[in-house]
């Protein structure tokens, strides 16, 4: 009776425990409800958790390890760009779909829906510092900043843009390259964004080139590594492949670091790379020094 009495007494236990364990399991749900999606982000560098909210405030920078965060072409330009000062250009551009690819209208329209831009590029006229620029800023929310027929028009037409004004430009990269869905027409624009930056070297035009996390594949094999002067941001991704594409391909194991942006200035393929919070001052500086120069 004794042993009977001990395991309806373990069992009742038991019970009551696995009761606590419940009502906190809900606690915590009902806790997790009540924190806004995309508040908290788990950075990639260092996986630790940060409040993205106070991490706007720290220019898109992880306090933890120094990771530069992904930025928003609009959230970039107001970042670089002296207040009120940015005039919009190329607008109204329509995405088309020249393959009938099955769903590719849609994924465009969703994606202009939730980014607010009609495609993965911004560009227009600015100041930095009070330094006359021509601006433009790839946006890796927009199909991962992707190079189709429009975004290598609006590229283009910056340059083009920058010649009119007799202005330098700055570009911002942010890419994975051709965008797939566009085949051919998407190619083609690597061949006539390099066009647009001969055409501006040869007008005696200062093209920079800033390279942020990733810039990759055809964009990288195209006008943003043709600038006059090639910057980077800490830890971005340059390259056209992959690093295990590349691995595969060539049967050997790549140096650590490989492909990061130190690791380009370090072979020359980079002139400098610059910390986030230093980018403004730095740029402005060149534009200053250009203008004196001309």
């Amino acid at each position: 009776m004794t042993n009977i009495a001990n395991t309806l007494h373990k069992r009742k236990r038991i019970k009551n425990d696995l009761r606590i364990v419940q009502e906190q399991s809900s606690f915590i749900k009902a806790q997790k409800m009540d924190v806004p999606e995309g508040l908290y982000e788990k950075c990639p560098s260092c996986n630790r958790t940060v409040n993205m909210k106070k991490n706007i405030d720290n220019d898109y920078i992880c306090k933890h390890c120094g990771n530069h965060f992904r930025m928003r072409a609009i959230d970039r330009i107001r970042y670089i760009v002296d207040e009120d000062t940015f005039v919009e250009k190329g607008l109204g551009f329509i995405t088309l779909n020249p393959l009938f690819q099955d769903g590719y209208e849609e994924k465009i329209n969703k994606y202009k829906k939730t980014t607010n831009l009609d495609d993965a590029y911004i560009y227009g006229y600015g100041t930095i510092n009070g330094q006359q620029c021509v601006i433009g800023v790839m946006d890796s929310y927009f199909l991962m900043g992707s190079m189709g027929s429009v975004v290598g028009e609006k590229v283009t037409k910056s340059f083009e843009y920058a010649i009119y004004k007799k202005l330098p430009i700055i570009i911002f990269t942010a890419s994975g390259g051709a965008r797939m869905q566009e085949g051919i027409f998407s190619l083609m624009q690597m061949a006539k964004t390099s066009a647009a930056v001969a055409k501006l070297s040869r007008m005696g035009l200062l093209y920079i080139s800033v390279l942020t996390h990733p810039t990759t594949g055809g964009v990288t094999a195209s006008f943003a590594t043709l600038g006059d002067i090639i910057l980077a941001e800490p830890g971005a991704l340059i390259g056209f492949a992959g690093p295990r594409v590349i691995e595969q391909t060539i049967k050997q194991t790549l140096p650590e670091g490989f492909q990061t942006a130190e690791f380009m200035e370090e072979k020359g393929f980079v002139d400098k790379v610059v910390h986030r919070k230093d980018l403004k001052k730095t740029l402005a500086k060149l534009l200053m020094f250009h203008r004196r120069h001309a």
